[in-house]
């Protein structure tokens, strides 16, 4: 019934036509044959062309209904004005006057009902009773008439009034799906941009720190394999054990990614693996001292102390990369009212190094809109990646050079309330 329903929805025209050819052959006998009516070709020829002007404009009453009202209006006037008998055919006045309350404007709707209220009056004053007669036998029998075929009149126009409330309905209903379908789809595209940002963070932190700890080990196995030949086998267990790390990390992203139940589902690392990560920065040969004040006053989420874990570890990767030789770095984990702030610094070359590095020393903090301005290069995507990441636990971050020189790094998360 739904399919049958939809092919008539859809073929409007088609329907209404049937229809009326349908309606135009079961009047036309019978108007010819009402009793009443005058013998002859007059009686005929009325009857046939009023019949046709009343029914054929009712193949248009719902794709032209404006045109289709105007027409059988334009008849059923002229039929009274040649003083032509009620006939079958002028069922058409109701029905049209239906199309018009469904379907046409609504100043077209109430003129169409006002003009059939008036033609009531106008069709048995002329032909069943004069209401004007000083008689008073004929006014109940007109009153009666006039009655009644105001009651047609107003249920024509109330059940197409109905019809037209129920299809502004449903028009509205389909409007508020489409708009949702929009709406959900727009929802996924900014939630595979966000996944995609995340999955970037992901690879920047893994690819980035795991090959910087791996060129300063491989520089210094190279410098120590002809000088000092047995420091050169713990370098290179040293770069054969941050490979592994950083190829099960690769893997268990990949693995998410692809969404096999085989994949790793291994945590991802929080501020209890910060001293794991120090341990392998040291084995690395960078100096690094870390501190941890204060106590929390609630549990930091996965994600946040994830955060956390990452800032440590880009600056750690940026110290390794940028700072130059001889350098020291400091780690600083502070538990306050707020949240928890956490802090980067190191004594090498700060912002000298943007001007001997082509790969933008601590990856150019200009990308970042709440970094201080510095004569930076642009380039690089760690700072980026950590204000983002901070950003979405509505923290701020904060990198400069440092005054006495070397570059620090500074985050605060905040507590989550939720």
């Amino acid at each position: 019934m739904h399919s049958v329903y939809d092919w008539f929805r859809r073929h409007r025209f088609a329907v209404d036509l049937v229809s009326m050819a349908v309606l135009w052959f079961v009047a036309m006998p019978l108007g010819m044959a009402r009793p009443g009516a005058g013998p002859g070709m007059a009686h005929l020829t009325a009857t046939v062309v009023f019949g046709t002007a009343l029914v054929v404009p009712l193949a248009w009453r719902r794709t032209r209904t404006l045109a289709a009202g105007a027409f059988v209006a334009a008849a059923a006037i002229l039929q009274w004005a040649l003083a032509v008998q009620p006939m079958p055919a002028d069922i058409a006045v109701p029905i049209v006057l239906y199309a018009l309350a469904a379907f046409a404007p609504r100043w077209a709707s109430l003129g169409g009902l006002a003009l059939a209220m008036l033609g009531a009056i106008l069709l048995v004053t002329r032909f069943f009773a004069n209401l004007t007669s000083s008689s008073l036998a004929s006014m109940p029998y007109g009153a009666v008439l006039v009655l009644g075929i105001w009651v047609l009149v107003l249920f024509s126009w109330t059940a197409g009034d109905l019809t037209r409330t129920k299809r502004l309905r449903e028009q509205a209903l389909e409007d508020r799906a489409h708009r949702l379908e929009i709406e959900a789809q727009q929802e996924r595209e900014l939630a595979a941009g966000d996944e995609r940002a995340r999955i970037a963070r992901e690879m920047h932190d893994i690819v980035a720190h795991s090959l910087s700890v791996i060129i300063t080990q491989a520089d210094g196995a190279r410098y120590a394999a002809a000088a000092h030949p047995e420091a050169a086998p713990a370098a290179l267990a040293t770069i054969a054990g941050t490979g592994r790390s950083s190829l099960q990390e690769m893997r268990r992203l990949l693995g998410v990614l692809r969404g096999g139940a085989d994949a790793s589902m291994r945590p991802l690392p929080g501020l209890s693996e910060l001293d794991e990560l120090l341990l392998g920065v040291r084995a690395a040969g960078l100096a690094v001292s870390s501190e941890t004040t204060g106590s929390a006053r609630r549990t930091l989420p996965a994600g946040a102390e994830l955060t956390a874990y990452r800032v440590v570890q880009e600056g750690l990767t940026n110290v390794m990369k940028h700072a130059g030789p001889n350098v020291q770095a400091a780690v600083a984990l502070h538990w306050g009212a707020r949240g928890l702030d956490v802090s980067v610094r190191d004594n090498g070359r700060g912002a000298s190094a943007s001007l001997a590095d082509t790969g933008g020393a601590h990856d150019a903090g200009t990308s970042l809109p709440a970094l201080p301005a510095s004569p930076r290069s642009p380039g690089g995507n760690g700072l980026r990646g950590m204000g983002e990441r901070v950003k979405l636990y509505d923290g701020t971050l904060e990198a400069k050079p440092l005054a006495g020189g070397g570059f620090g790094i500074a985050a605060f998360i905040p507590y989550s309330e939720a």
